[in-house]
């Protein structure tokens, strides 16, 4: 937006699959990352329906109250149902029903409210960022996808909406930081894709409005931090409740009650009368009755989130010290005094997620050659699961030129995205 038009103020929202940020340049341009969850830059795409006090509590308090046990319905990765007829749907909350479109409405409302206490004043201007594909090999729910989050912004009370792709965002955040001409692949890693763009990069053409001539290739798929989760849930936990199990005449028992409580937008759907129903009737393909016994705790007692969110705590520490980490699962024991723990160990996650990350590692490498070049001079590594370790060892060793860069896993996104409604969007950013 021109300078002589900063009468409204222009928020750059990353609306992520497992946290979300905002940023904004004030009136003397600087950058100014929103606080929305007490001292934290991100807050948890996450909200808490509590039937005990009839609220709805977002980000780290959704999260607390679940689990601490407190009775309610909790609900996260609500991108990942963008595109898809769930949005329509009405899911129970409590003791009434609701769209999963009103939710993704509320969860608007509740940032843009946290944003105008913090900024002290109103906004109605907003960028938002967008993975490269909502939905691979489907433009047509990939513009849905987009229409839906446009209208549920406008429903939150957003007036002026752009879109522009989270790589570019990240892109052009990681430029304030260069010092002259370079190559860049940016690799933005969320919580439901992993998206690329290569671009060149100066400072010296960071305020140009239309940076389209500087974008050589742009490519993504529709993996992320969510689907490492379910892989290291399904070879890690799951196995204890039965998962591969094989039972009465030696046949597995069927999956399906599995891959539902190990994904996180799905996680819900277990917990239904006929899904109860089902994982009951299950007892006599159980060869081991325990691992039915912990199977209906966890379905019973509502856990699915509880034990992903342990393996999501897992898998980052193990990222980030390289050592083994445990999943306590004590709240799925039965017998006085029993200790269960599942354990991610580095060669662990390396297998389970191999095979994904390989489409990831390649998804990138698709992207330079797309763009031309021989190679890139840096390798730009953003998004909250950038940080994963078999991910950057084996970006390294596919560029072995480039240098990696390891970003703002957070922040980046919203930044950039603040800089593109600075610098006239509205006119050249994707609608």
């Amino acid at each position: 937006m021109p300078r002589e038009d900063r009468a409204a103020l222009v928020l750059g929202i990353d609306f992520g699959t497992s946290n979300s940020a905002a940023a904004m340049l004030d009136a003397d341009g600087a950058l100014q990352v929103i606080r929305l969850d007490g001292e934290r830059t991100e807050m948890p795409t996450a909200l808490f329906f509590s039937s005990e006090t009839h609220t709805i509590l977002y980000a780290s308090e959704a999260l607390h109250a679940y689990l601490s046990g407190v009775e309610g319905r909790l609900l996260r990765s609500l991108k990942s149902l963008l595109g898809s007829r769930l949005m329509d749907e009405y899911t129970a909350v409590g003791d009434r029903s609701i769209r999963f479109f009103d939710i993704v409405v509320l969860f608007f409302k509740e940032l843009k409210r946290r944003c105008e206490l913090q900024i002290g004043a109103p906004i109605q201007h907003a960028v938002i960022g967008r993975p490269v594909h909502f939905v691979d090999d489907d433009l047509a729910r990939d513009r849905l996808a987009q229409d839906i989050l446009e209208r549920a912004a406008r429903e939150a009370g957003f007036g002026q909406i752009a879109f522009q792709l989270e790589p570019i965002a990240a892109a052009l955040d990681y430029e304030q930081r260069v010092a002259g001409e370079t190559s860049a692949l940016i690799v933005d890693i969320g919580g439901g894709t992993s998206d690329f763009t290569v671009i060149r990069l100066n400072p010296a053409r960071s305020s140009v409005a239309n940076r389209s001539s500087d974008i050589l290739a742009t490519t993504g798929v529709h993996l992320g931090g969510t689907d490492f989760d379910r892989m290291l849930d399904l070879s890690t936990v799951m196995p204890m409740l039965g998962y591969n199990h094989l039972g009465t005449g030696n046949r597995p028992v069927p999956n399906s009650v599995f891959f539902e409580l190990s994904t996180w937008h799905l996680i819900h759907q277990s917990y239904t009368r006929k899904a109860l129903h089902f994982a009951k009737e299950l007892r006599a393909d159980f060869a081991d009755p325990a691992l039915h016994r912990r199977l209906m705790h966890a379905l019973e007692g509502q856990h699915g989130h509880r034990i992903l969110t342990g393996v999501e705590a897992a898998k980052i520490a193990c990222s980030i010290s390289g050592q083994n980490a445990s999943v306590g699962l004590d709240f799925l024991c039965h017998s006085p005094g029993e200790h269960l723990d599942a354990w991610i160990t580095s060669h662990k996650m390396g297998e389970t997620l191999r095979t994904a990350l390989g489409e990831v590692v390649q998804c990138a490498q698709a992207c330079v050659l797309r763009s031309g070049l021989p190679k890139v001079d840096a390798v730009y590594l953003t998004g909250g699961s950038s940080a994963l370790r078999p991910l950057i060892d084996a970006l390294g060793a596919a560029m072995p030129d480039a240098t990696l860069v390891e970003g703002n896993r957070f922040g980046g996104v919203a930044a950039g995205l603040a800089y593109a409604g600075a610098h006239g969007c509205f006119q050249h950013a994707l609608h």
